[in-house]
């Protein structure tokens, strides 16, 4: 029986050592297959790192403001008899826009003018009472002065008369009439808005920091939403003498014709101030850029250094500087004529085998037009 059950235990031990050895066979072929296995290469686009000369700008985004805007309200509250102008119109300096009830005080001017005229003659009689010395001076003097106060009432009531005349105080485009005929307007209440289109203002600020690099004169672009195709030209006009205290920053206006009016008030505009000087820049897509906390960093294509050849990426850190459409410039870490990976780089790690398939990829431009499909 002991024999028995030694053989057993033997061909159990035999099996065991069998299937473990086959096993321990078939791991170290697994290991020594996958110590030779090469992943394939991933696609990736690619752009060449390029010298360019970019002119010297300081962008900020800005508001449109008239040279001359105002709204049109009344100094006197009365009732409105007439309206001189439509919606929308452009009227010249002078001309009638509202005219509010002045019927009392013109009955009060005449009254007042025949007063004028009576003072007017006693004033006279007692001037040649006076040169034949039968009028003292005492009644001349209140002669004149009856003359003159009549005359300042009269002077009061025409000045009422004109601030119910209500006129442009200058040349410009009217925009939706706010009153109606017969309607009584209360003190600073609004008629109409009149501005200025031709020139405007585009007003922006600046950091502290490029304060000594602003003069007056300077070429200034200005774009905005509402014209994405078109670019004004204009020129840099003022500056505040004074720094806003919380954000340090100094106010900046510049002045465009706007012939065609196609500027307003209160559009959101984006600005750049042109500087003088155009410095040399390393060029690079702006997708290429891989960003982390410990810094940007592109990956470098260059040839694989083994034998079966291709091409492998590096993972280069850089210094980025301005961005002007899908661009942005370098100002250390990489040279011009080097190649980087444009797209498909977060997949990608030092060393990985890479193809390059340039045709996915959109094109960059220095000014991007997206389409709104």
């Amino acid at each position: 029986m002991k024999t028995k059950i030694a053989i057993a235990l033997f061909i159990v031990l035999l099996v065991i050592g069998g299937l473990a050895g086959v096993k321990t066979l078939q791991i170290r072929t697994l290991i020594a297959s996958g110590s030779k296995f090469v992943p394939p290469p991933e696609s990736i686009s690619s752009a060449v790192v390029r010298a360019e000369t970019w002119q010297g700008t300081l962008s900020a985004v800005g508001t449109i403001t008239a040279v001359q805007g105002v709204t049109i309200t009344p100094e006197i509250a009365g009732a409105v008899r007439e309206i001189a102008f439509e919606s929308g119109a452009v009227v010249a300096k002078g001309d009638l826009l509202v005219r509010l009830d002045t019927s009392s005080e013109e009955a009060q001017l005449r009254a007042v003018e025949a007063q004028v005229e009576l003072a007017r003659l006693n004033a006279d009689r007692a001037r040649t009472l006076r040169a034949d010395k039968t009028l003292s001076q005492a009644d001349l003097d209140l002669a004149e002065a009856t003359l003159k106060q009549n005359q300042a009432n009269a002077d009061t009531i025409r000045a009422t008369i004109t601030k119910k005349t209500i006129r442009a105080p200058f040349a410009g485009k009217l925009g939706i009439r706010l009153v109606n005929l017969g309607e009584n307007l209360d003190l600073g209440k609004p008629i109409v808005s009149l501005q200025s289109l031709s020139p405007v203002y585009a007003e922006f600020s600046l950091p502290q920091q490029e304060l000594a690099r602003l003069q007056p004169g300077m070429r200034v672009n200005l774009s905005a939403d509402t014209y994405p195709n078109q670019k004004f030209e204009g020129v840099l006009t003022a500056m505040n003498p004074d720094l806003d205290q919380v954000t340090r920053s100094v106010r900046v206006q510049a002045t465009f014709e706007n012939r065609e009016q196609l500027l307003r008030p209160g559009m959101f505009a984006r600005v750049e101030v042109l500087l003088p000087e155009e410095p040399s820049v390393v060029v690079i897509p702006a997708t290429s850029i891989l960003s982390a906390p410990y810094g940007d960093s592109v990956f470098v294509i260059e040839p694989a250094t083994n034998s079966a050849g291709g091409l492998v990426v590096r993972q280069q850190f850089v210094r980025i500087g301005r961005v002007r459409g899908d661009f942005i410039s370098v100002d250390a870490g990489l040279k011009a004529g080097e190649r980087i990976v444009s797209a498909g780089q977060f997949k990608l790690r030092n060393g990985m085998a890479v193809t390059e398939n340039n045709e996915i990829a959109p094109k960059a431009s220095e000014k991007p037009r997206p389409s709104d499909s």
